[in-house]
């Protein structure tokens, strides 16, 4: 198995150390990183999994949105507050939280400005 390890020095050279001498101890398996780091289980690492056709700075491959999800995506990156994205919506910004909520989720985004910013790159929506 081919790994890339990214760290600081000291950090690079400490899981180099470690893997030499214990090896990985796999404490659990996720479909996304979002999931992983909800279950809050402690671990020194994440491992991503990626093919040859995902960028490896975008993290495991994405979730399936949902039309809808990429209808408020789509309003989000527009610029619209949930308010606004819900009057278009025809629906309750309650509702548009829970979407960006799983749209945040699925492609493991920090909060919604990087959720677009991910959503762009992968061609999931156009500005």
């Amino acid at each position: 198995m081919r790994v890339i390890v990214i760290g600081s020095p000291r950090q690079r050279r400490d899981l180099r150390e470690q893997l030499e001498t214990d090896g990985p101890d796999v404490v659990a398996e996720f479909g996304s990183l979002a999931e992983a780091t909800d279950s809050h289980i402690e671990a020194d690492a994440y491992l991503l999994t990626t093919s040859t056709s995902q960028p490896l700075d975008e993290g495991p491959a994405v979730e399936t949105l949902t039309p809808r999800e990429i209808e408020v995506l789509e309003l989000v990156a527009e610029g619209l507050p949930n308010k606004g994205v819900a009057a278009r919506l025809g629906i309750s910004d309650q509702t548009v939280k829970f979407h960006l909520t799983s749209i945040t989720g699925k492609l493991g985004a920090a909060n919604r400005t990087d959720a677009v910013r991910r959503a762009v790159r992968r061609g999931l929506i156009t500005l």
